[in-house]
């Protein structure tokens, strides 16, 4: 460690002693096919949306999402039959299999080959765990990994990621987390750990609203050490 005190938020080699990630939305891209339809869609109609478009189609039937893209009122036919080629074209880019969070990969290399043990805290079975990680060619690096089948509560419940914390044998304020869900940063913060959140699927100020102390779009670019402001 170096002699003199470190930067406003720069990461301390030995501040943080264990790393512990969420899958979907995390390492996962499991939103980035969506995306890309949508997008495929509103080229058909010549709409070129805002950044950060799809975040309104979050939680929604496509048949409700095609009016807010478009930002006008169209006729529950047009509606359907809109959200219809869309699906389509997602059905077209799912063929391509499993997208991992842009940067993903490597990121999770740079902090093992840094000596720090790393998680996955996740919503998910530990079927699809398994799957979907081999698919990203992520499986194998992670030093432990807590699913839905081993907590009895889940998130915002901060049960998995003090589960997870347990698994690494590092205290849970020693550990950060990296969610991209509300529900997921208020578990890791009602664990004790701080929080980075991952723009795909809030905002960056969604994502400190619910307690993160700062988010990226994605981890491309990213290597550790990481600042924490």
């Amino acid at each position: 460690m170096p002699s003199s005190d470190p930067s406003p938020g720069e990461v301390v080699s030995g501040a943080v002693l264990g790393v512990v990630f969420d899958m979907d939305g995390v390492l996962v891209d499991s939103g980035a096919h969506h995306r890309a339809a949508w997008l495929a869609l509103l080229g058909d109609v010549g709409v070129t949306p805002p950044p950060g478009f799809w975040r309104v189609t979050i939680g929604r039937p496509a048949e409700e999402a095609v009016a807010l893209l478009l930002g006008k009122d169209i006729s529950p036919a047009q509606a359907r039959e809109l959200a219809n080629r869309k699906r389509e074209h997602y059905g077209r880019l799912a063929r391509r299999g499993v997208v991992p969070v842009a940067g993903a990969g490597e990121f999770v290399a740079s902090v093992r080959r840094a000596g720090l043990p790393c998680a996955v805290a996740t919503s998910a079975t530990r079927t699809d765990v398994s799957r979907l990680l081999r698919a990203v060619h992520l499986a194998g690096q992670f030093d432990a990994v807590v699913t839905a089948d081993d907590i009895r509560f889940g998130k915002p419940n901060p049960e998995v990621y003090q589960r997870a914390a347990e698994a690494l044998g590092v205290p849970a304020a020693r550990c950060l987390a990296f969610e991209d869900s509300i529900a997921g940063v208020e578990a890791a913060c009602g664990a004790g750990m701080r929080v980075i959140g991952v723009e795909t699927a809030h905002t960056d100020a969604v994502l400190r609203e619910a307690g993160a102390i700062r988010s990226i779009e994605s981890f491309e670019g990213l290597s550790w050490p990481v600042r924490l402001d």
